[in-house]
This record gives C-alpha cells, structure tokens and sequence, in this order.
C-alpha cells in the first residue's frame, strides 16, 4: 500500500501552486484593461475552490507509475485541471444543471454573474491549450509530444467526448435509459476527461504501446467507477459533505446508476470496476500503488 494521502496532498499542492502562478502572469499582462480583473477573479475562484485535483492526480500518479515526473507531467497536469474547471463553471450555469453551490460556496455564476462565468470557462477552456502548446521546446520530440496531448485533450473534451456527455445528458431528463445507454453516456461526460488523465501522464512519461494500453484500460474502469460512485454519494451522503445540493439529480429525474440498478447493485458495479481497474495494473511494479490505490479511494470516498 502506498501513502496516497501525502501524495494527493503534494501533488494537490503543486497543480494549484502553478495553476494559480499562471494566472497571475496572465493577469498582470492586462492589470490596466477594463474589465480584466473580474474576469481573472471569476477564473481564480474556480481553480482555487478545493476541489480534490482528482485528474491532475491521476496524471502525476501514471507518470509516476511509468517512470518519472517531469516538465510535461506538471504541464499536463495544470491543463486538464483548466478544463476540468470549465467544464463545472458551465454545467452549473441556470442553462445546464442550474446548480447554485459547488465544493460548499456559491457556484461561480452566482459568486459573479452568469456573462463573466460564462466568459471565465471560455477563458479556461483555451488557457489549457495554451499552456501545451507554449510548453514546446526545442527538444526533437517537444512538438510531437504536445501536439499528440493536445490532439488527446480536445478529443476528450469536446464532441467526442465530455461535451458530447453532456448533451446526451440533457436530453436524458425525464426519460428511460437502458443500462448500456447510461454507461456509453457516462463514458463520455466522466470517463473520456479521467482517460485523458491517465493517457497524458503515460505521454509524459513516454510509455510504451504495451503500457499505454495497460493503463487505457485502467482508465476506463476508473473513469465509470468515479461516475457510479457519484451517483452513490448522491443518495448517501448530505449538502454539508457533498459540497453541493444533496439528491440534486433525483431532483431533477436525472437517469444514475441508483435509480436504474439500486443502491445494492450500484455499489457491487463501483466495486466490479475497481477490480477489473487493479486487474489491467497487473504488469507493473510498485510504482504504480498510487494508482492503484487511487482506484480504491475513488469507489470508497463520500464526497
């Protein structure tokens, strides 16, 4: 067993340490222009609202897990978080799930309004994209490599993936969804941005095919079992702990894995997951504990 809690808190630590260092030099460029400090505030207070890092994690532990962190880890790492942090900004605007808390303060359209959340995932959403493309150097294989994370990034979060979630989800109110349609649903709304995770820590760490296909496989698994277990702490756990409103998708006649299989049986599918997820790390070495144990946090944690 690994000591994961020192490593998340490390490594929790370093993505906002240099998240928050990116912004700041970006909004020294514009301190004199109207309007530019709201719009870095509303971006600030969504990178810096706790959240538990549970992507960049992801992406320091796989390079962990093949060999070493680097430069392109740390890069990597602080743009999926960029998106990740659009990505809630725009799913809580009135439009989408018109939440009003998230991670227990006020969503960003509230803390703001809606035109500078709007504007501040926008801002987020094309900063992670800067941030890869500006870390190219003159290295043979720079441009390779950050061409290949952003191909991986943009697919993962766009139409191929948890934008195209999302939509399935909206269109999933109200009505019945078979089993295979929820998890083909999920797979893209949670599960493409936790692969991308895993696979831009693998490139940072140049994994081989043998081992990128490994931990694809990991991924996969993790990204559903983090979903199923989302739906589970739903219904199970309260607002004060979830960080926002207790049963908001039951609300909302939202299909989950609760509604459609029960609690019994979503917990046994979270479970089933983690163990095909610890079953596809069977090539590696210690090295990859925190993985593993990352998959065991995910299906056991309540909030």
């Amino acid at each position: 067993m690994s000591d994961l809690p020192s490593f998340i808190a490390q490594y929790q630590a370093r993505s906002t340490s240099q998240l928050l260092e990116t912004l700041t030099k970006c909004e020294q460029q514009h301190a004199s222009e109207t309007g530019a400090n709201r719009l870095f505030d509303a971006m600030r207070y969504s990178l810096a609202n706790g959240g538990k890092r549970v992507r960049p994690i992801l992406v320091y532990a796989t390079a962990h897990a093949v060999a070493a962190i680097n430069n392109n880890t740390d890069t990597f790492a602080s743009a999926i978080e960029c998106i990740h942090a659009y990505s809630l900004i725009h799913d809580d605007l009135p439009a989408m799930d018109d939440d009003n808390l998230r991670r227990g303060k006020p969503t960003c359209h509230i803390a703001f309004d809606e035109a500078t959340a709007i504007l501040a995932g926008d801002a987020l959403h094309t900063l992670a994209f800067e941030l890869i493309s500006s870390s190219v150097t003159v290295a043979q294989d720079s441009a390779a490599t950050a061409l290949s994370a952003i191909s991986l990034l943009s697919r993962a979060s766009g139409a191929h993936g948890m934008v195209l979630g999302q939509a399935i989800d909206l269109a999933a109110v109200d009505k019945p969804l078979k089993a295979e349609q929820l998890e083909l649903m999920h797979r893209y709304k949670t599960g493409a941005l936790i692969e991308a995770a895993v696979l831009l820590g693998a490139l940072s760490a140049a994994a081989s095919n043998e081992q990128t296909a490994a931990l694809r496989n990991y991924a996969a698994a993790v990204g559903l079992a983090f979903q199923v277990q989302d739906d589970i702490i739903d219904v199970t756990s309260d607002t004060e702990v979830l960080g926002k409103q207790q049963g908001a998708d039951a609300d909302r006649n939202k299909p989950t894995y609760v509604s459609l299989l029960g609690l019994a049986q979503a917990q046994a599918k979270a479970d089933e997951l983690r163990d095909i997820a610890l079953a596809a790390l069977t090539s590696f070495d210690s090295k990859a504990d925190y993985l593993r144990d990352l998959a065991r946090y995910i299906v056991s944690r309540n909030s």
